[in-house]
């Protein structure tokens, strides 16, 4: 075949491909008419989960498993718009991590809505002028997102999917590198990238700001002001990038959940996430933490916050493998409440298990 006739291939599979697409489009509607009379939430993360396994399992190539992922994830999205246009929160502004996080599993057909903080994020979803919620957790060099775990606290929303997403901070700007007189970022962001500042431009100020996609668009007001931002960030704001994976460490990872109405049912894969605060007591917290062992439990994250209500009282959060629905699981979380003074369940959902994931 020369490059005609694999042209004129090419254009029949692609008639072929838009016909299947309608053809799955279709179905959808019709699944999320279904959904809708039986009071069924449309947005499922463990039918998603079995859907981009099922394909990884039946994939014989070229395209790798993230490229089929990435495919997938913007047909689902499409289908989900159809079936009722969902609104997704963020922190904003457009062009942030959490709005690449989002975007990466909502993709790019649903209405997305940016907030100026984390808890305007909880109060969009609590109130319902937003379907679901976008939030960041924890980050692989900076550990938890303080702000996130408070705000659990006071709306006790629930989690029903998340979100590794990995952080490539870049030094963006107008100009050169010379004539830069500082640099701006989020906190975390500049945090994460304070030896390569000190290396490679020593002296320069450093100017913290409310998030990656406010100091992009200082760079762009300003030609002596860079930018420690996204890909996506450079895109919209017209930016030069400068030097590229400015970050730290190697890796580097942040973590999201979503917030929603949805209570997945088991994947068979799944993570619990969960809060609660002991009683007073000598061995109260050790004997919490030792119930998740005799159960063979693994706790894959546990941080403290202080109690608001209480002096030198504080609140754990905990992420464990296994579904809150599990025998094993529903047991050792009744065992753990009798030493608790609170304890909630705040989601389990399907784990997140793709390229770059811990």
């Amino acid at each position: 075949m020369n490059l005609d006739d694999y042209r004129a291939e090419i254009d029949r599979l692609d008639e072929t491909i838009l016909r299947l697409l309608n053809e799955r489009s279709a179905c959808a509607v019709e699944v999320g008419q279904l959904k809708r009379k039986a009071g069924l939430p449309l947005y499922v993360p463990c039918r998603e989960r079995e859907v981009l396994d099922r394909l990884a399992s039946i994939n014989q190539g070229p395209m790798t498993g993230k490229m089929i992922q990435a495919v997938y994830r913007e047909i689902m999205s499409a289908a989900l718009a159809m079936e009722k246009p969902l609104t997704i929160a963020y922190l904003g502004p457009p062009s942030t991590f959490s709005h690449q996080a989002a975007r990466s599993k909502f993709g790019a057909a649903v209405e997305y809505l940016p907030c100026e903080t984390i808890g305007d994020v909880f109060y969009a979803t609590a109130k319902k002028s937003a379907d679901y919620g976008v939030v960041p957790v924890e980050n692989s060099s900076e550990g938890g997102v303080t702000e996130t775990m408070d705000s659990f606290l006071q709306t006790r929303q629930t989690v029903c999917a998340e979100i590794y997403m990995p952080v490539a901070h870049h030094l963006l700007a107008k100009g050169d590198r010379r004539g830069l007189r500082r640099v701006a970022s989020h906190p975390q962001a500049l945090a994460q990238c304070r030896r390569w500042l000190q290396r490679e431009l020593p002296g320069i100020d450093v100017a913290a700001v409310t998030s990656t996609a406010r100091a992009a668009q200082m760079a762009a007001e300003d030609p002596q002001t860079g930018a420690l931002a996204g890909e996506l960030a450079a895109e919209m704001h017209d930016l030069q990038l400068l030097s590229s994976d400015v970050q730290d460490e190697v890796g580097n990872m942040t973590r999201f959940l979503v917030l929603g109405p949805v209570n997945p049912n088991s994947s068979g894969q799944d993570k619990t996430s969960i809060f609660f605060s002991v009683k007073h007591d000598v061995g109260a917290l050790y004997g919490a933490l030792s119930i998740f062992k005799q159960y063979n439990l693994n706790l894959t994250r546990i941080e403290s916050r202080p109690s608001r209500n209480r002096v030198w009282e504080y609140y754990f959060f905990v992420d464990l493998e296994g579904h809150a629905a599990d025998t094993h699981v529903a047991r050792a979380l009744a065992d753990v409440e009798r030493h608790c003074t609170l304890l909630m369940v705040l989601g389990s959902y399907p784990q997140q298990i793709s390229e770059g994931t811990p």
